[in-house]
């Protein structure tokens, strides 16, 4: 299964916010959306980086609730993981892993086109072994 199929299945809208903002305000963008990680972008399709909880949970630890008031800017990971819509699950599932990152954002020609959560990719894998499973319990039973 390549991203794109797996995008089809997804609102398009992808959560973004600008790296001016502050980490009070990513917090509350994610809180309000139920995600676990936004896109640094100040125009919706040029990446500059992404901010997750674990992003913001670990410069708490290590800066205090000042940090609240700092730039997305000042906690965001800036060295991003992207694939493009062609790109195979299964290859993303090991990039996610190998990588230990849990959101990558797909990218067509450098812009941002949609985000892919590990939970997408496991449900996708999911997915594909009950469709595996049922034609195999399908091909036993017919005579």
């Amino acid at each position: 299964m390549q991203i794109s199929q797996l995008l089809r299945g997804k609102n398009p809208e992808v959560a973004t916010i600008d790296g001016a903002e502050s980490v009070r305000t990513a917090l509350a963008v994610l809180a309000e959306k139920g995600i676990g990680a936004l896109v640094v972008s100040p125009d919706g399709r040029r990446i500059e980086g992404i901010v997750s909880e674990r992003d913001v949970a670990r410069e708490l630890h290590a800066r205090g609730a000042s940090l609240l008031t700092d730039p997305v800017s000042s906690v965001m990971t800036a060295d991003v993981h992207t694939c493009p819509p062609e790109a195979r699950v299964d290859d993303l599932a090991r990039t996610m892993t190998d990588a230990r990152v849990r959101h990558v954002p797909v990218t067509v020609d450098g812009a941002l086109v949609g985000i892919v959560s590990i939970g997408d990719v496991v449900k996708a894998r999911l997915d594909e072994l009950e469709e595996e499973r049922r034609q195999l319990v399908e091909y036993i039973q017919t005579p």
